[in-house]
């Protein structure tokens, strides 16, 4: 008799110290398990990972291209990750970013709105890791604020474009995006969770950690929009919508501003989230993880770009245009 085929092991193994991507940054960790789905290859397995000093709560399931053998070459490697983000522009990069992308373009939408605005468009579900004592809202050092955890966020290019674009349609052009959105802010988080969510364990932290984060996006968006999302020109047509909102209009009542704006509000409020992060309590590990969630989010939308982004602007009636330049 012929000896039994004997099958390919996986990569890596249970127990196996390892060096684990998380974001842009390799952390020690621990393989804790190891998965192969029936039918499917060796190189498919799926590893628990614990990363080391980490909270098991962070204990994730990943696939072999993010794990790199703890070896010296990768330890430097994984140092020199460290050192290039810590000499990363922190928030007052990001929003020198978000101005070139178009999304602060001015101090319409920014500055102009004043600090305490943006702290209480910040108080939403990302900001939820725990309550905040009296002492928490006393003046801060500036060493206590530059010490924060902050979120540098990777702007794809077609994104970066589409801002310019809206800016210029909004400030210089005079037009507004029609309303209420084909394909609102809710139609979008949702058609990323359909996309995303097969691809993580059903009722892992991953899946967990998804919803949260479209949760916190959709939160952060309704509150943000009136606040720092608006451009002085859209401010007429925001007054408009909002009592369409509190009226019988089927179109407007009870809905909320992700019902009714879409991708080109939703991306202003992406690039602003550095800035708006930085005035939470959350802490590193917390803002890592919504780094990788947004960037994969960014991904996703920059590839589809032309299913959610309005083709046209729509130009308003002159005494609408008069009203806005007084």
């Amino acid at each position: 008799m012929a000896p039994a085929k004997q099958e390919k092991a996986p990569p890596y193994a249970k127990d196996e110290k390892v060096l684990c991507f998380h974001g842009d940054l390799m952390y020690e960790a621990k393989i804790i398990d190891v998965r192969v789905e029936p039918g499917k290859k060796a190189d498919d397995a799926q590893y628990r990972i614990h990363y080391k000093g980490w909270k098991a709560s962070w204990d994730d399931w990943v696939t072999h291209d993010r794990i790199r053998k703890l070896t010296d070459d990768n330890r430097q490697l994984a140092a020199q990750l460290a050192q290039a983000r810590t000499r990363a522009p922190g928030t007052k990069g990001a929003k020198k970013a978000a101005k070139a992308a178009g999304a602060g373009a001015g101090s319409e939408m920014s500055s102009a709105r004043g600090s305490e605005e943006r702290a209480a468009a910040a108080s939403s579900s990302f900001a939820g890791r725990g309550p905040r004592r009296g002492r928490d809202y006393e003046l801060e050092t500036e060493e206590a604020f530059h010490s924060r955890p902050s979120i540098k966020l990777i702007i794809p290019d077609i994104i970066k474009a589409s801002l310019v674009d809206d800016w210029e349609n909004v400030t210089k052009n005079m037009q507004l995006v029609p309303l209420p959105h084909p394909k609102p802010v809710t139609k979008i988080l949702a058609d990323y969770s359909a996309y995303e969510m097969p691809k993580r364990p059903a009722d892992s932290s991953q899946t967990d950690i998804l919803e949260e984060t479209l949760s916190g996006l959709k939160d952060y968006f309704d509150k943000a929009l009136g606040r720092i999302l608006l451009y002085k020109f859209e401010r007429i047509q925001y007054a408009e919508v909002h009592k369409k909102m509190n009226s019988a209009d089927p179109g407007f009542q009870g809905k909320a501003a992700s019902d009714i704006y879409g991708a080109e509000h939703l991306c202003r409020l992406i690039v602003s989230l550095p800035e708006l992060i930085a005035q939470t309590n959350m802490d590193q590990q917390s803002v890592n993880r919504l780094r990788e969630e947004l960037a994969k989010f960014c991904t996703w939308l920059s590839k589809n770009t032309v299913e959610y982004f309005v083709s046209s602007y729509e130009t308003p009636a002159q005494d609408y245009v008069d009203k806005a330049k007084n």
